[in-house]
């Protein structure tokens, strides 16, 4: 088995986790080809891909509000969002369904998102972002909300309460708030915002992923072929079936035949041998 074929089967058998980190793989390769300006090393997204925070940009895509968080902005910004997602991904389909796992991944992107534009048309500032960080913030909080007690070993510093390894990266993202980056910073917490809202409401019976899942859904049995068969839809006229003659039949045949019987006896040895029954029965059948 080639490289190739191998990772077409953790593609088929990893399950929904190892499909968002190939999409954002694959996307951050097609913008390398696209988007890559090798000249000054830095993405140049369009605005039909990257989150803009000036309405009449996002107004006239609302897709970006999805698209933007499976690109990146380089190598590193992949390889570091890559592994956090794969962290906090096996930490949430412990207890979560894939489905739950990919409603949160595009509600926490959508939701970060607008509350990114938001912001920043409120500060009267127009910027763009791209970035997994966001939906991945929101599966984080929320398998910690969930269980933050739970004991996750670290290299080199052994065992460690979830929600400590959680607050240590939302305490960066207001650390840095102000410094650089402001705009992934307030998606960021408003991702792990989003996480935590989730798992509140599915606590108490509200399961958002359900709404992504019924439109995946609907959009999936659209394009989905029905099945053909090769036999056809005949139109069947149901008569009420004829009375049935073969009971009325036997039931001749075996009389006849013992009055040929009970015949053949008188001509041998005549009337008088015949018995009282055979006698009887002959001239009930003579009537």
């Amino acid at each position: 088995m080639n490289i190739l074929d191998d990772l077409k089967m953790q593609y088929r058998l990893g399950g929904i986790a190892m499909r968002v980190i190939y999409w954002n793989i694959a996307c951050f390769m097609i913008s390398l080809i696209f988007f890559y300006g090798f000249s000054n090393g830095l993405f140049s997204f369009p605005n039909w891909l990257a989150l803009s925070s000036d309405p009449q940009v996002f107004l006239f895509k609302p897709w970006t509000f999805l698209t933007y968080a499976f690109f990146h902005f380089g190598f590193m910004h992949l390889l570091f969002n890559m592994l956090v997602l794969n962290f906090a991904s096996n930490l949430f389909l412990t207890f979560f369904t894939q489905k739950q796992y990919l409603g949160l991944y595009i509600l926490g992107a959508i939701f970060s998102g607008i509350v990114f534009a938001l912001s920043f048309y409120v500060l009267g500032t127009a910027a763009s972002i791209v970035g997994a960080s966001a939906a991945i913030m929101a599966i984080l909080v929320a398998a910690t909300t969930y269980q933050p007690l739970m004991n996750v070993r670290l290299f080199l510093f052994g065992n460690v309460k979830l929600w400590h390894i959680t607050a240590v990266i939302l305490v960066l993202d207001l650390m840095q708030f102000r410094l650089d980056n402001m705009g992934g910073h307030i998606s960021h917490l408003a991702g792990a915002f989003f996480g935590f809202v989730y798992i509140k409401l599915l606590q108490n019976g509200t399961d958002l992923s359900i709404v992504i899942s019924k439109t995946l859904d609907f959009f999936a049995n659209l394009f989905r072929k029905s099945p053909t068969t090769p036999f056809k839809t005949v139109h069947k006229n149901y008569k009420k079936p004829a009375e049935k003659t073969s009971s009325r039949i036997v039931t001749k045949d075996k009389t006849q035949q013992q009055i040929d019987e009970i015949l053949d006896k008188i001509s041998q040895s005549g009337y008088d041998c015949l018995t009282k029954e055979e006698k009887e029965f002959l001239f009930k059948a003579g009537k």
